[in-house]
């Protein structure tokens, strides 16, 4: 995907790319895989009892549809928080604490639903919760992902992220339906419970070896600002954010209503609830094994485009099919378009976005995609209740014809991604002036010397200039042109106070540092760009910002 700027670099290089497996070559990616698809496991086969659970105790298809909506509503309102965490804190120890979270949930529910103490708005209050987990536990692994395997298997690891979540979808609802129809819902809970402990294992003897930082951790308000002035900053994710919720909103009508177009259209039991599921999962499996062949030989918008056109078919094929074998095969698609999609919008977003910010951007994604599954399944579910789930599954294909239109208008960018490492090139200057990390406003001018003819190409440099300069953190970002030399540019900008000037520049990245050459090269003055860093102060020495040297005046 094209950065905002920068030298482009293939997000998938030649050397990697007959290599899908490549990332099993790390052992701890190894290790969290596996444990993962244990959990993964637990996690579908909970999914089956609560649904199925639902359509038992429910008294309506609104409640049923807001099972899926109370899975998908905490990472819509959570996920932000999130990520600042997850950029903010040791990420293992954040995971730590969501799978213990989540174990502990997932058991209070096995004992209510054993003691026969389940209603459906505890049910719900149960899947919200443990979902909460999910929140909390996601921006945090997929951000690790980047800390498992080197960035250029990153693309690579997502996949087979991706591919075991499936795999485990092509049985575990099967094995979910055979278990509620064999020893009830509690015994599907109970599964999901005790699936948590294998990853907790590996989790808790993971010790990666990461960078250390010598700033001090940011509070999570300024994190999570920082976090979305990135995204506003950056168009070409704001695109993928758009594209998602769409893809979110109207594809996820299949899975809030399957449960009743097993119960009521095909006439099934939890049974086939489960081999329905287990089609959806075995068509995911399909899509991420050639969803990396097809990043090579399509563009990135034909991907997406045909994903939305599949599902539609899908939902339609689920509206007006009155026979199980039909619906299942119109799930394979399905689910092979549902992991192409979203796991296109995953690595697009992972190789865009640098290490400092990767976290929050992903929650954001995921706020969007998973905001717009909540809503679907609420306005789709609501649908059903007034004119039946054919219905509202033919109204949500309609959108999904609509969401594919939309690329038209907002295309996603190409599979090329910059080159996001940090540029480690900035050291912190000498000043004459005794500063404290939290001293500021500060104030930064950069001069330059531009020629007449060089006028046109320098406005439009510092045009992507000033995008990065208030993504990354800067405020007030004015360029100014000197009336009686207009040779001489200023370039001008604040920071709230030295510690924010340190972080704007340690958080530039080599795609970045093309900005600034092409700069410099048309900088025609004798020296470089003269910088001057200066710190406000009120004339009334009370206000004193900055912590004068002995000889100074106060």
């Amino acid at each position: 995907m094209p950065q905002d700027s920068g030298p482009a670099i293939e997000d998938e290089p030649n050397s990697q790319r007959t290599s899908a497996l490549a990332p099993f070559q790390h052992g701890i990616f190894r290790a969290v895989w596996s444990a993962s698809l244990v959990s993964n496991l637990g996690g579908l086969i909970q999914g089956v009892g609560a649904a199925w659970m639902m359509t038992q105790i429910a008294t309506s298809p609104y409640q049923v549809a807001l099972v899926q909506a109370s899975t998908t509503l905490p990472i819509m309102l959570f996920a932000l928080v999130a990520g600042a965490i997850a950029d903010s804190f040791n990420r293992r120890k954040v995971m730590l604490i969501a799978q213990s979270f989540m174990l502990v949930v997932s058991m209070l529910l096995m004992v209510f639903t054993h003691l026969d103490l389940l209603t459906p708005w505890l049910l719900l209050a149960f899947t919200f919760l443990i979902d909460c987990g999910t929140a909390l536990n996601s921006p945090s692994w997929q951000a690790s992902v980047g800390d498992m395997v080197p960035r250029n298997k990153v693309p690579a690891a997502v996949a087979l992220n991706s591919m075991g979540f499936n795999l485990t979808r092509s049985v575990g609802p099967a094995l979910g339906g055979i278990i509620v129809a064999t020893f009830g819902a509690a015994a599907a809970f109970a599964a999901n419970a005790f699936s948590y402990v294998g990853l907790i294992i590996v989790m808790a003897r993971w010790k990666p070896d990461l960078p250390a930082s010598n700033l001090p951790r940011e509070s999570l308000g300024a994190a999570m600002g920082a976090g979305l002035r990135y995204v506003a900053m950056s168009p070409n994710i704001g695109k993928v954010l758009v594209r998602g919720f769409i893809f979110g909103f109207s594809a996820g009508a299949v899975l809030a209503l399957l449960p009743l177009v097993t119960r009521d259209l095909i006439k099934g039991g939890a049974l086939t609830y489960g081999v329905m599921l287990g089609a959806f999962g075995i068509g995911a499996v399909m899509g991420a094994l050639t969803s990396a062949r097809l990043r090579q030989i399509l563009p990135s918008e034909t991907m997406v485009r045909s994903a939305f056109l599949g599902f539609a078919l899908c939902s339609t094929v689920a509206a007006v099919s009155p026979h199980a074998w039909q619906v299942a095969l119109g799930l394979l698609v399905g689910g092979a378009c549902w992991v192409t999609a979203l796991s296109h919008f995953n690595i697009t977003v992972q190789m865009s976005t640098p290490r400092w910010v990767v976290g929050r951007v992903l929650s954001i994604y995921q706020m969007a995609t998973f905001g717009g599954i909540a809503l679907g399944s609420w306005i789709w579910g609501v649908t059903a209740d007034n004119h039946g789930a054919s219905f509202a599954l033919l109204a949500a294909a309609v959108t999904m014809l609509a969401g594919a239109a939309i690329g038209f208008v907002l295309p996603l960018p190409q599979h090329i991604a910059p080159n996001l490492d940090p540029l480690d090139r900035w050291r912190e200057p000498m000043l004459a002036l005794d500063l404290r990390p939290r001293s500021g406003p500060i104030e930064i001018t950069i001069e330059y010397v531009i020629k007449e003819e060089d006028v046109p190409e320098f406005l439009k440099v510092m045009t992507e200039r000033a995008r990065v300069r208030r993504r990354d953190g800067a405020r007030n970002w004015v360029l100014a042109r000197d009336l009686e030399h207009p040779e001489i540019w200023m370039e001008s900008y604040h920071t709230p106070t030295w510690l924010d000037y340190i972080r704007h520049n340690t958080r530039a990245t080599h795609a970045d540092a093309v900005i600034t050459e092409r700069i410099r090269a048309l900088h025609s003055g004798i020296e470089r760009p003269r910088v001057r860093r200066m710190i406000e102060r009120p004339t009334n020495p009370i206000g004193y910002y900055g912590t004068p040297k002995p000889h100074e005046e106060h």
